[in-house]
């Protein structure tokens, strides 16, 4: 029970790393309010534990407020945000990227953290301590063909995660980032838009060193880390959870 007490916010929870997410932070007893644009989440009641959930545009930062109002009138406060809401981007060259899809995916992979971060930082200065985690991705690091508008959105996500975590650790805030290797979740589809058979599930295990795809439990388990005292120095770090594919 390393989270036992503390409340945490998870963005993008309706998905398969997000879901993986609040599953373990529940696990280890923390509080967690789980928002997502979805209005289907956990509707099976899967999840046990402290948990609330609030459907939610993140791309609104009006939106963004009510959620974190939302944490601080049901469980009197924010220890942790974890933000893994995001989109894919359909494999295409540049000159094929309409610029409204690049607005996009700007706004959620990017903007969005930016709202809920600047958000939860007054809360947490005033508390004087606090932990963000933001999934980024590990194309920021080993840039694929393709990809250059999803690759932009989350290498600013890395580059704004570094600027929080020396901007807030004189208030004894702690900011970090997660760059997910190719996971198995829906999302994999996404960047390929096909489905993903067998063949080409294990085209993807071939370009990972380790042999096997990421699994959202493995970056649930970072997450939990990071928002627990055993990273109590760890801040301004990118976690590549990536089975090495970004060496």
């Amino acid at each position: 029970m390393r989270l036992k007490e503390k409340t945490v916010v998870v963005t993008g929870a309706a998905g398969g790393m997000g879901s993986a997410t609040v599953r373990r932070l529940l696990e280890e007893g923390a509080n967690v309010l789980a928002t997502d644009l979805h209005d289907n989440m956990y509707k099976d009641g899967a999840m046990e534990g402290s948990l609330h959930l609030v459907e939610a545009d993140l791309t609104d930062e009006n939106q963004v407020k009510e959620v974190v109002d939302a944490a601080i009138e049901v469980f009197g406060g924010i220890d942790c945000l974890v933000n893994v809401a995001g989109m894919a981007q359909p494999a295409r060259p540049v000159e094929d990227i309409p610029t409204s899809f690049w607005e996009k995916i700007m706004t959620v992979n990017t903007t969005s953290v930016f709202y809920t971060c600047r958000e939860v930082a007054p809360l947490m200065k005033k508390q004087g301590s606090g932990v963000i985690i933001n999934v980024a991705s590990i194309a920021a690091e080993r840039a694929r063909p393709g990809l250059s508008a999803y690759i932009a959105s989350k290498g600013a996500v890395v580059s704004f995660t570094k600027a929080l975590a020396i901007e807030l650790a004189c208030d004894g805030i702690r900011v970090n980032a997660i760059n997910p290797g190719p996971s198995d979740t829906g999302m994999l589809g996404e960047f390929t838009g096909a489905v993903v058979d067998a063949s080409k599930r294990d085209e993807f295990k071939e370009s990972v060193p380790l042999g096997e795809l990421v699994e959202p439990i493995d970056i649930a388990n970072a997450v939990v880390f990071l928002c627990s005292d055993e990273s109590r120095m760890t801040t301004g770090a990118v976690f590549n959870i990536d089975g090495g594919r970004g060496l």
